[in-house]
């Protein structure tokens, strides 16, 4: 099993609305290497750390699941969509999503307290620059950010 983090801004979708709907596609991924995550990396069953970005402060809200894996972004085709792409086609598709289902909300995990612990050290989030929407984490991390949540993986069953 892969971890991965996730990050949405909560005005555009907050984990709330992934809890609320039970089940999302995630697109609009206009980057390739996290594209290829998505498209290459993602298994089901992969388990995300739901990421809220560009607020105060940006936090780890959330544990969701990967439903099914990475098949072509059709968000890409609508000429009047935010993510259209006038080179990805159905036939030739140059972007790639996955289904997500949410597990259990968090007690938010804040972005400076994930950089006070030393424990998370060489998290990819956690590294200047780092601004992919999609990362890989790995097991000891997700299970640090868990540990900082008041939860462990019991909680995710």
């Amino acid at each position: 099993m892969n971890h991965w983090l996730m990050k949405s801004e909560p005005d555009v979708y907050p984990f709330r609305q992934l809890v609320e709907d039970g089940q999302t596609h995630w697109d609009g991924v206009r980057n390739y290497q996290a594209r290829n995550m998505m498209r290459d990396a993602m298994k089901q069953g992969d388990l995300v750390l739901f990421y809220h970005s560009n607020t105060k402060p940006p936090h780890v809200a959330g544990v969701a699941r990967v439903l099914n894996e990475g098949y072509p972004d059709f968000t890409s085709w609508d000429s009047n969509g935010k993510y259209f792409d006038e080179k990805s086609t159905p036939e030739n598709p140059r972007w790639f999503m996955v289904d997500l289902e949410p597990l259990i909300e968090l007690e938010p995990v804040s972005l400076h307290d994930m950089k006070e612990n030393p424990s998370l050290e060489g998290m990819p989030l956690l590294q200047r620059g780092q601004r992919l929407s999609v990362q890989a984490v790995s097991a000891e991390h997700f299970d640090e950010v868990l540990n900082m949540a008041g939860t462990g993986r019991a909680s995710l069953k």
